[in-house]
């Protein structure tokens, strides 16, 4: 009888929401079934070089349809209480200079989607719709790829948001907009999951883009914490 199972997470990135709420979610379901399996979690993979390069070619895709255009890659918002017990931002900032340095690209900008919660919580920002406008009142490039480097696959956040909300933001505002694809079941990414898997079974070496090597298997104790709510402490 087979007594672990690892658990791929579409998730590339560090958070609470994106990576201890997996863990939390996985402990709580084992522990209602009797002598269940263990579940062991692969790691974080924003850097790596599976995931960098099926996303450097979605982005390839989109800007070859303009001569020129600006390029923002998104990621869904979380709360700036949560952002600050994890590694978010940091990773999503390198994940984005990895692709674009693929690309020979150093004009390029990282702005987040799907905000929700209370309105007087804060949220990371610039929000794609205020990014978009800034570009609009430029006296520049009128095209823009939107690039969503933060989700792996086209659900609803990336289906609704960008391609219903900010394509309509685009054609109120004059701008020519391309939306990159996700990287889905991009080969590259099929073959990372293999890989990470080999990995944390020992077979296969532990690899990493950039400048902060691959991330841990487990998790530190004090690594992304629940963020706070307003009005409670």
């Amino acid at each position: 009888i087979w007594r672990r199972a690892v658990v791929f997470s579409t998730s590339a990135f560090s958070s609470y929401s994106g990576c201890r709420q997996y863990r939390e979610d996985l402990a709580r379901a084992r522990a209602e079934v009797l002598d269940a399996p263990e579940f062991v979690k692969l790691r974080i993979f924003y850097n790596h070089p599976g995931f960098i390069e099926a996303m450097t070619d979605r982005v390839r895709d989109a800007l070859a349809r303009f001569d020129k255009a600006h390029l923002l890659y998104t990621a869904h918002s979380v709360p700036l209480s949560m952002a600050a017990g994890s590694e978010y931002v940091r990773q999503l900032n390198e994940a984005c200079r990895l692709v674009s340095e693929s690309l020979n690209r150093s004009d390029w900008k990282l702005v987040y989607q799907s905000r929700s919660g209370p309105p007087g919580q804060p949220w990371l920002e610039p929000d794609i719709g205020e990014a978009l406008r800034s570009i609009a009142a430029e006296d520049s490039s009128r095209c823009v790829v939107i690039a969503p480097i933060g989700f792996l696959s086209d659900h609803m956040e990336v289906l609704y948001d960008l391609d219903t909300e900010a394509r309509d933001l685009t054609a109120r505002l004059g701008l020519e907009m391309v939306r990159a694809g996700t990287v889905g079941v991009h080969p590259k990414i099929v073959s990372m999951i293999r890989e990470l898997i080999l990995e944390r079974t020992g077979q296969a070496e532990r690899r990493a883009l950039g400048r902060f090597g691959p991330e841990p298997d487990e998790c530190a104790e004090t690594c992304c914490p629940a963020p706070v709510r307003p009005g409670r402490k």
